[in-house]
C-alpha cells in the first residue's frame, strides 16, 4: 500500500454506490472519485492547506469543490445514515449513548470572514451556513465546539457544531432531535437510546424531564451547586439525584471517541472559513471510524 493510499477496497465499495454520480448531468464528467475522496480525507488527517495536496490525488480545487457540495448538499450526512442503519441491522450500535463536546481552537487563517458573533449557530438547518460561522470567543480565543452523541462504543451517532463560548446544555435537545437511524424494514427511524450518559453539564430539570418523559434512563450526576440549590429549598427542594455510579463510567467512551476524531489534524485544529466545510469533516471522519469498525 502506498503512503498516501487512504481506504481499504473493502471500505471504499461500502461508501461508493452511496456516492452522487455525474452520469446524465451537463458539464465533465466526475473524475475518479476514489482518489477525490481519498484526497478529503487526506488533507483532514494530514492538516494541509488545500493548495498542498499531493497532485496523485488530483487538482485541489476538484477536491475542495467536491467536498464543499458534499458538506452542503448532505452526501456525507446521507453515507454516515447508511452505515448506521447497516450497523443497526445487525446489531452492531450499542443505544447506551454517551454526550459530551470538545473544542478546538481555530487557526487564523478560518477567522478572516466577517460574522456575526450573535447570530444564532449552525444548530438545526444542516444545509446552510450560519451567520456566526460556528466561531466564538472562549478562553483560550477564537473556537469551535464539537457535540457528539456516540454509541457504548465511543461511534459518532450525531455531529453538530457550535461557537467555543456556547453551553452543552442547550445543545443537547438539538442533537437528540437529530438521532435517527433508519430500519432496514418496516418501522420508523429508531430515535430513543437506552440511557443517556452525560457529565454534570448536562445536568438540569428540563434534561431530565425530557428523557424522563421518553423512558429514557439518564445516567448525569448532579454538581455541587445544585445539591446546594435542592437542600436550601427543603421539602419543596425535590428528592435527590439517584444514577447509576458504575453505569456513568461508560461515559468515558465518548472522551476516547473525540481523541479518535482529533487524530485528523485538519479537525484538532479548525483550518476551514466555514462551518459547513468543517462539519462536513467531523461527519467524514465519523464514516471512516463507521467503517473501520464494521468492515
Amino acid at each position: 500500500m502506498s503512503r498516501d493510499a487512504v481506504l481499504t477496497d473493502a471500505q471504499w465499495e461500502r461508501i461508493s454506490p452511496l456516492l452522487p454520480s455525474s452520469a446524465g448531468r451537463r458539464g465533465r464528467p466526475f473524475r475518479d472519485d476514489r482518489r477525490v475522496v481519498e484526497g478529503i480525507v487526506w488533507r483532514y488527517r494530514v492538516g494541509t492547506p488545500w493548495r498542498d495536496v499531493p497532485p496523485s490525488f488530483g487538482p485541489w480545487q476538484t477536491l475542495w469543490k467536491r467536498h464543499r457540495r458534499y458538506s452542503g448538499d448532505g452526501t456525507w450526512d446521507r453515507i454516515h445514515a447508511e452505515l448506521l442503519s447497516d450497523a443497526d441491522a445487525i446489531g452492531d450500535v450499542d443505544w447506551s449513548v454517551s454526550v459530551d463536546s470538545t473544542i478546538n481552537r481555530a487557526h487564523q487563517h478560518a477567522t478572516n470572514l466577517s460574522r456575526d458573533t450573535g447570530a444564532l449557530s449552525n444548530n438545526t438547518n444542516l444545509r446552510e451556513e450560519s451567520p456566526d460561522h460556528a466561531i466564538g470567543r472562549s478562553r483560550g480565543g477564537l473556537s469551535t465546539k464539537i457535540h457528539q452523541l456516540v454509541d457504548g462504543r465511543g461511534l459518532p451517532l450525531v455531529v453538530l457544531i457550535g461557537p467555543g463560548q456556547a453551553g452543552d446544555s442547550p445543545m443537547f435537545p438539538v442533537l437528540m432531535n437529530h438521532l435517527r437511524v433508519g430500519r432496514r424494514g418496516p418501522g420508523r427511524p429508531r430515535s430513543r437510546p437506552d440511557r443517556v450518559r452525560g457529565d454534570k453539564a448536562y445536568s438540569s430539570r428540563v434534561i431530565r424531564q425530557h428523557l424522563r418523559s421518553r423512558g429514557i434512563v439518564a445516567v448525569i450526576p448532579e454538581p455541587a451547586d445544585q445539591q446546594g440549590h435542592r437542600k436550601r429549598r427543603g421539602a419543596r427542594g425535590g428528592r435527590p439525584v439517584g444514577y447509576d455510579h458504575d453505569d456513568y463510567k461508560g461515559r468515558n467512551v465518548v472522551e476516547r471517541g473525540f481523541n479518535e476524531t482529533k487524530q485528523w489534524r485538519g479537525l484538532a485544529t479548525r483550518y476551514d472559513n466555514l462551518a459547513l466545510t468543517y462539519r462536513g469533516g467531523v461527519v467524514l471522519r465519523a464514516i471512516t471510524l463507521w467503517l473501520k469498525a464494521t468492515t
